[in-house]
C-alpha cells in the first residue's frame, strides 16, 4: 500500500501535469465568468471625444462673467453634434453625453440659467472646462483595458463593450466527466428504496465545476460493477478531466482504481494524509505528442470529502488550465474553538469568517466535521488548517485557513 503524500506534495504533483487549454474566439455576450487568453488594449479613446457632464448650454466660460445674456444658436444632443460651436456672446443647448461643439470650453447647467427669447441668462459664472469631460479621461489609446488571465465579469464586459470589441479571445473551458460510483445512489427527485440515498456527490462537483471556470460534460452513475464501470470510465476519457466520486478505496465493491489501471491511466498518487479526503487518487491518461493528457481525480465517495478534495486538488488544476491564479492567497486567522487531534494528518475543518478589529476570526460551522455531515458546508468561508504534526489548537490559537471562495 503507498504511503500517504503531505496535501501539499499532493497538490504539487497535480500541478505539475496541467496543461492549459488552447484560446477560443467567443462572443462578448458569451463571456461572462471566461478567462482571458490575452490582453486587450483599447483602439480609442474613453471617452472617444469632449462631452458633457450635464443637460445645460455650452459656451465660452469668459462670456458667463458678466451674466449677460447669450444667444442661443443650436442644439448638441447625443448622437447628433451641433453643426457649429458658439461663437463670442453665443451658446449651444446640450444634453449630457453629447459632443462638445467646437469654440466651447465649459458646460453651463440648466439648473443654473434662465431662458428668455432665444436667450440664455447665467445665474452664475462657469470655470473653463466645468461639467465637460474629456476624450481619453478613462482610457488613452492603446491603453490596456484587461490583462490576460482576467475572469471576465460584468465590469469587463462594460468597459470592453465601449472599447468596440464583440468577441474576445478566451481560453477554452476545460471538458470535466463527472461520475460517481455506488449502486445505493438514487438521483435527486426520484423516491428512494431501501438502503439508498440521494447523488449529492454530482450536483456538489458539477457546481465546483463551474466555479472553477470549467465545463460539466457528461459522466453519470458507475454501478459496483466491474465491466460496467470500466465501459464507462473509457467512454469518458475524450475529456479534458475525470472526476470519480467513490469507488477509489479498499472495500470489496471498489472498483474505480482497477478499471482504470486498465484503461492505462497512470496512477500519481493514492492516499494523501488528511482528513477528510485520505482516499483520494490521481492519474493521468498520457497523450500522443502535441496532444493534452487527461487528468483524472478519485475523490472520496463521503460527500464532504470530495467537496474538500475537488477544492484542494481538482479546482486548481482546473483553474491553472484556464490561466487562472490555481490557488487563493494565504491567510492565517484565530480559531475562537479550540481543536484536539491525533498527529499524523492534516484536518480541513469547515470554517466561517468574520473580520474583527484584532484580525480574521474562523468560527466552526459545526462543532460535527465529520465526512459525512454535509451541513457543515453551509456557510463555510474557509477551511481552517490543522498541521499533520498538530495535536491540539487552543481557542484563540492561530492558524491557516484556504479560502473556499
Amino acid at each position: 500500500m503507498s504511503v500517504p503524500l503531505p496535501p501539499s506534495r499532493a497538490r504539487e504533483a497535480v500541478l505539475a501535469e496541467v496543461v492549459p487549454t488552447p484560446q477560443e474566439t467567443v462572443p462578448l455576450e458569451a463571456c461572462l465568468g471566461r478567462v482571458t487568453a490575452a490582453e486587450t488594449r483599447s483602439p480609442l479613446a474613453l471617452q472617444p471625444f469632449d462631452n458633457s457632464a450635464m443637460d445645460g448650454y455650452a459656451l465660452r466660460s469668459t462670456d458667463t462673467a458678466e451674466l449677460g445674456p447669450l444667444r442661443l444658436v443650436g442644439e448638441s444632443r447625443a448622437g447628433h453634434p451641433a453643426v457649429s460651436g458658439p461663437g463670442a456672446g453665443e451658446a449651444v443647448w446640450i444634453s449630457t453625453g453629447a459632443m462638445l461643439p467646437a469654440g466651447a470650453d465649459a458646460v453651463l447647467p440648466v439648473e443654473d440659467a434662465r431662458e428668455e427669447e432665444g436667450a440664455v441668462l447665467p445665474a452664475r459664472a462657469v470655470a473653463p472646462g466645468e461639467n465637460v469631460r474629456r476624450a481619453g479621461e478613462d482610457v488613452g489609446p492603446g491603453e490596456k483595458l484587461v490583462p490576460a488571465g482576467t475572469r471576465i465579469g460584468p465590469a469587463e464586459i462594460a468597459v470592453l463593450a465601449a472599447a468596440g470589441f464583440a468577441e474576445l479571445e478566451c481560453a477554452r473551458r476545460p471538458t470535466v466527466a463527472v461520475f460517481s460510483s455506488g449502486d445505493e445512489l438514487v438521483p435527486p427527485g426520484e423516491p428512494l428504496g431501501p438502503g439508498q440515498i440521494h447523488d449529492s456527490n454530482r450536483a456538489a462537483l458539477g457546481a465546483q465545476i463551474l466555479e472553477a471556470g470549467a465545463a460539466p460534460d457528461g459522466g453519470g452513475r458507475l454501478p459496483d460493477e466491474p465491466a460496467a464501470a470500466r465501459e464507462a470510465l473509457a467512454a469518458a476519457l475524450d475529456r479534458d478531466f475525470l472526476l470519480i466520486a467513490g469507488g477509489v478505496s479498499v472495500g470489496r465493491h471498489d472498483h474505480v482504481k482497477a478499471a482504470l489501471g486498465e484503461l492505462d491511466v497512470e496512477e500519481r498518487f493514492w492516499r494523501v494524509a488528511m482528513r477528510p479526503g485520505g482516499p483520494t487518487w490521481f492519474g493521468v491518461l498520457p497523450r500522443g505528442a502535441g496532444e493534452r493528457p487527461t487528468l483524472v481525480f478519485g475523490l472520496p465517495g463521503n460527500p464532504v470529502s470530495a467537496m474538500v478534495t475537488f477544492h484542494l486538488f481538482a479546482g486548481p488544476a482546473l483553474r491553472a488550465a484556464v490561466g487562472l491564479a490555481p490557488l487563493p492567497p494565504a491567510m492565517r486567522a484565530t480559531l475562537v474553538e479550540g481543536y484536539a487531534k491525533k498527529p499524523g494528518k492534516a484536518h480541513y475543518l469547515r470554517a466561517r469568517l468574520e473580520l474583527t478589529a484584532e484580525g480574521w476570526r474562523a468560527h466552526l460551522t459545526r462543532e460535527r466535521q465529520g465526512s459525512h455531515v454535509l451541513t457543515s458546508m453551509l456557510g463555510a468561508d474557509a477551511l481552517a488548517v490543522i498541521p499533520a504534526e498538530a495535536e491540539e489548537v487552543p481557542a484563540g490559537g492561530t492558524v491557516e485557513v484556504e479560502l473556499l471562495r
